[in-house]
């Protein structure tokens, strides 16, 4: 089948494959999944891996310990499997705890759906898997669609990071569904990001009758987070976030223990190892006497860069755009994305390719349901772009 034939097809197809996708994103979106529900990240793998293998795409499981399975489909492509594939990334996990999705389900009124992880990114997990059923049942493409699901993105991918470096390397493209940005416009660069949880011991006194013999852990919790918090610059683009903060037993005993929760973005110009060596300091000062603190866990993304390439690769996903009547431009977001990974092995990399949406983690979060197709055919179109390369 001559190109123009299977780009007609593909339109086509996936045009008439809308309320097919609309069903798929409402049983996905009533499925809670925040990072940490492995349970309910590997039900929300279950229904794509079903759906895909009903479709006759070859999948594989990634089993993981700690967090949600990642999942991988295949569609061959004509050039053969030597070719260098293409990647369409996305994550499964979102934010929101369980319980949410029985409180506020799917809905869709005026156009726009609402829901857990509508937008982010269970849309573009839709629009990815439609994309490649669209290839598998028509055909035409030279280039292998490699298509992959991660279950912990939120939390800076600690148990998926290393599987989607492998997906990534060798890939002539990659397109990360996140959601599109409420402008419709693709991101092409994207902040790094440090996630530090951290604790703080200090000792305990009665609060009233030995209160000297104590050193209070929240005093020493709340010294740091004013240090942390000032780290936040805005002319080198640096920001700090204290999120969460546990601490105490009770109202009158002093603080033998607090914990708390970082967020750290930080652009590509920044260095980040010695950005790094000063929120440990501050961490671990002795603050007052006799409290001591200590990171407990972290994760790490990368920061989103352009290349020639990947400015090659958005002005193919940018003619795609208008062959299907939408106008998009790249721009760049203080966000952290997987995208940052996949181009750090040198993958050209777009970001936001999903459906447009908006007030991500928030429960107003939103996708417009209008945008569903023609992103989908827009990344299609790419990919028929790409495989002239």
């Amino acid at each position: 089948m001559k190109q123009a034939a299977v780009r007609d097809a593909v339109l086509a197809w996936l045009s008439a494959h809308e309320r097919d996708m609309l069903r798929l994103l409402e049983e996905v979106v009533n499925i809670d999944s925040q990072s940490s529900d492995k349970e309910g990240v590997d039900k929300v793998g279950a229904v794509f891996r079903a759906h895909l293998e009903r479709a006759g795409i070859a999948t594989e499981q990634f089993p993981l310990k700690n967090n949600g399975d990642c999942l991988l489909a295949k569609v061959p492509g004509s050039a053969g499997p030597d070719r260098p594939h293409v990647l369409l990334l996305g994550h499964m996990d979102t934010v929101f705890p369980s319980g949410t999705g029985a409180q506020r389900p799917y809905r869709a009124e005026g156009g726009i759906a609402y829901g857990p992880g509508v937008a982010d990114m269970k849309a573009g997990l839709v629009m990815n898997t439609f994309v490649a059923q669209a290839f598998a049942e028509i055909g035409g493409n030279k280039t292998p669609i490699h298509v992959f699901y991660t279950g912990d993105e939120e939390i800076a991918s600690p148990s998926s990071l290393e599987l989607t470096l492998a997906m990534a390397r060798g890939a002539a493209t990659v397109l990360n569904a996140e959601p599109g940005r409420p402008s419709g416009n693709v991101v092409v660069a994207r902040k790094g990001g440090i996630f530090i949880d951290f604790e703080v011991e200090g000792v305990a006194a009665h609060a009233g009758a030995n209160h000297e013999k104590g050193a209070s852990a929240i005093e020493a919790l709340a010294r740091k987070i004013i240090d942390l918090h000032a780290l936040t610059n805005k002319a080198t683009g640096v920001t700090t976030n204290v999120g969460t903060l546990r601490g105490g037993v009770t109202v009158n005993m002093v603080a033998p223990h607090a914990t708390a929760q970082l967020d750290v973005r930080f652009p590509i110009e920044v260095d980040q190892d010695q950005l790094y060596r000063r929120i440990q300091n501050i961490i671990e000062e002795q603050v007052p006497a006799r409290t001591s603190g200590r990171i407990t866990k972290e994760g790490r993304f990368l920061p989103l860069f352009e290349t020639d390439a990947s400015r090659k690769l958005l002005a193919d996903y940018t003619q795609a755009a208008r062959e299907v009547g939408f106008s998009v431009t790249g721009e760049f977001t203080g966000g952290c994305a997987d995208s940052g990974f996949t181009a750090s092995v040198g993958a050209p990399t777009l970001c936001a390719t999903g459906p447009v949406g908006g007030d991500v983690h928030t429960p107003k979060e939103y996708c417009r349901i209008d945008t569903l197709v023609p992103r989908a055919q827009a990344a299609a179109l790419t990919i028929l772009t790409r495989d002239k390369l």
